[in-house]
């Protein structure tokens, strides 16, 4: 039995939509591991995409059995937790960085829960808008579904590729924000093209929901990124930013500057 729907509210998240909705434009929806590769650089990366004209800014909570993730992401989480960063530190990171983008909480639900029952509550009064588990698909856990929907946060789902129309619906109406679409089955990862069976995937998500969807899972160029932006409401970069992060900022805000020029095109 699956979670009562989630209430789409009308916080940061939808109203940077409705505003990228009413000029036509595309989401630059960008992920970041918190902590990686170290706190210091952290801060300076969050603020290059933040600059360099993310819509949206995905921060990942550090995790140490991140299975949803390849080794790029894996790597990060691992370095972060070696660094000492935790849920608490994520928002900490977050309250002090006061970033113009809306944040995302990007976890597995093992570290939600081991923040205790008000985790939701002070990762909104710390400046997070929404939040995305990537293990907790509908139906699985319908208590701790509601928990999550009930919150301030849009609760982002995760949508695969292979989902029949039904179910696209059934997750998009238990969810709030956006929907993110993954590209293609595996892990995260970059990848050297788009998949050919895409523009069927959005075309049936779209059918089942009035939800903004961005589609993530190996983007990494600007050529893949105008390529969605032609179907999508948005694209989601996570791996190809993480691992210039691990080069330096300059790397981070070239490619987000690249990726906002070829949405923006």
């Amino acid at each position: 039995m699956a979670s009562p729907s989630a209430t789409i509210s009308p916080n940061a998240i939808t109203r940077r939509f409705d505003a990228i909705r009413s000029a036509s434009g595309r989401a630059l929806v960008c992920y970041l591991t918190a902590g990686h590769p170290d706190l210091v650089r952290s801060r300076e990366t969050l603020h290059a995409v933040d600059d360099a004209g993310a819509d949206i800014i995905e921060i990942g909570v550090p995790f140490s059995d991140p299975i949803a993730d390849g080794p790029i992401i894996q790597k990060s989480s691992h370095r972060a937790l070696a660094n000492g960063m935790t849920f608490d530190g994520a928002l900490e990171l977050v309250a002090s960085l006061k970033l113009s983008a809306p944040v995302v909480l990007f976890s597995y639900l093992n570290p939600i829960l081991r923040a205790g029952p008000d985790a939701l509550a002070r990762a909104a009064s710390a400046g997070v808008s929404g939040i995305l588990i990537t293990d907790l698909p509908v139906g699985a856990d319908p208590a701790r579904e509601d928990w999550l929907a009930s919150s301030d946060l849009a609760f982002i789902r995760l949508v695969a590729p292979t989902t029949p129309r039904e179910r696209m619906a059934d997750i998009a109406r238990h969810g709030s924000g956006f929907v993110y679409l993954i590209s293609r089955l595996g892990v995260t990862g970059v990848q050297e093209s788009v998949a050919s069976s895409l523009p069927e995937s959005i075309l049936r998500l779209r059918s089942a929901t009035t939800l903004p969807i961005c589609v993530g899972f190996g983007v990494a160029t600007a050529d893949q990124a105008r390529a969605i932006g032609r179907l999508a409401d948005g694209v989601v970069v996570g791996s190809a930013l993480v691992r210039a992060a691990e080069e330096s900022t300059d790397a981070v805000s070239k490619l987000t500057r690249g990726l906002r020029e070829a949405l923006d095109g």
